[in-house]
């Protein structure tokens, strides 16, 4: 029997620091051979159980933790600003390794029920003009670490505010996941199946991808890897209007995914999933709360599945489409817009507002100075 290689004197063992929070347990088992699988189980467990250090991790040999914490650490980035609101949400500044900062948001529904807002990207290279992530630099996509550091970063603040200690294990404080933050999800596909991959496995954090909900600008070869590769998550379409003309002035990437192929690609992840759609139609006073944006909704939606998700544009300052500062729908426009859904039968909900005094609203994220 050949004599098995000792973890320290492994030559081929990769030099450079990894993060570890990212590793599906998988891909975790085999980057730490030769230790055995169990070893990596631990590792993992402690890991989404909230240890941010080897040092945490008491179950392992003293001589392995330090081992560890030379080659490898366990998070790649770190909460650098916290914000909260007086409606109860949280938002957090987080810097990675590169000095990038991204935002995720923490949403409580007032019934005990927390859901993490997360980022896949720093910046977004969509550049819708109503959005203020779009107005920034698009720096890069995120890595699945960055992505599930920001979901731990977000229990452990809903933990510490209801007074609860996940470290052993049991039901999680945040029990929903919206990726809706900064950046395109299905520009980052890989990474973020990764991601749900670690948020997801029974031998950690074990969520449901039922309930886990994914918000693209319209990506339709996006959607329809999805589709056919999974994760089985929610999806949701920020569709705004389906107006075709209005739409590639207020979202560009209409240009290059037109709405047709993205509805067929609907079509694809309906026939698939079996599972309705939201659309998110973020309302902007004056630009698309006409009767002709009802029309093209009605004709976008018709042989889908969907939920019409209303959202009263977000106020950022210095905004502005064509000219004209951007503005909230009146009260008058929104009744006018909802009456014509009703007439049409078509369902909807309102975007419950939260997180708009610390810029943790829709549409918002990437202002905290």
């Amino acid at each position: 029997m050949p004599a098995v290689t000792p973890f320290s004197d492994r030559a081929s063992f990769p030099m450079k620091k990894l993060f570890l929070a990212g590793y599906p347990l998988p891909e975790l088992t085999e980057l730490l051979t030769p230790l055995p699988r169990y070893r990596a189980e631990q590792i993992f467990s402690r890991i989404s159980r909230g240890a941010a250090s080897f040092g945490e991790m008491t179950e392992l040999p003293k001589s392995l933790r330090s081992e560890l914490a030379e080659r490898f650490s366990v998070y790649s980035s770190g909460v650098s600003a916290r914000l909260e609101d007086g409606d109860g949400t949280v938002k957090l500044q987080i810097t990675l390794h590169d000095g990038s900062k991204i935002e995720s948001v923490l949403l409580n529904d007032g019934k005990g029920r927390n859901t993490a807002c997360l980022s896949t990207q720093a910046g977004c290279p969509v550049s819708c003009v109503f959005c203020k992530t779009g107005a920034l630099a698009f720096k890069r996509s995120l890595v699945s670490a960055e992505i599930v550091e920001q979901f731990l970063f977000l229990r452990k603040t809903a933990s510490a505010a209801a007074g609860t200690d996940e470290s052993g294990g049991g039901g999680s404080s945040v029990s929903n996941i919206v990726v809706m933050g900064m950046g395109e999800p299905l520009l980052n596909l890989k990474e973020l199946r990764r991601a749900i991959a670690v948020i997801t496995a029974k031998e950690g954090l074990a969520l449901s991808p039922r309930r886990i909900t994914v918000s693209t600008s319209g990506i339709a070869a996006g959607i329809r890897d999805l589709a056919e590769n999974g994760p089985p998550v929610r999806l949701a379409l920020s569709l705004t209007t389906a107006d075709r003309e209005l739409r590639e002035r207020l979202m560009p990437v209409t240009r290059t995914n037109p709405l047709e192929e993205v509805t067929a690609a609907l079509e694809i992840y309906q026939k698939k999933e079996n599972r309705r759609v939201t659309l998110e139609m973020v309302l902007l006073g004056g630009v698309n709360t006409r009767q002709k944006d009802v029309e093209a909704l009605e004709r976008f939606a018709d042989g889908l599945d969907v939920i019409v998700n209303l959202i009263p544009w977000n106020s950022v300052e210095g905004m502005s489409f064509e000219g004209r500062a951007l503005r909230e729908p009146e009260k008058g426009e929104f009744a006018f817009f909802t009456g014509l859904l009703e007439k049409r039968g078509i369902p909807y909900t309102r975007r419950r507002r939260k997180g708009r005094g610390v810029g943790g609203a829709c549409g918002q994220l990437g202002a905290t100075d």
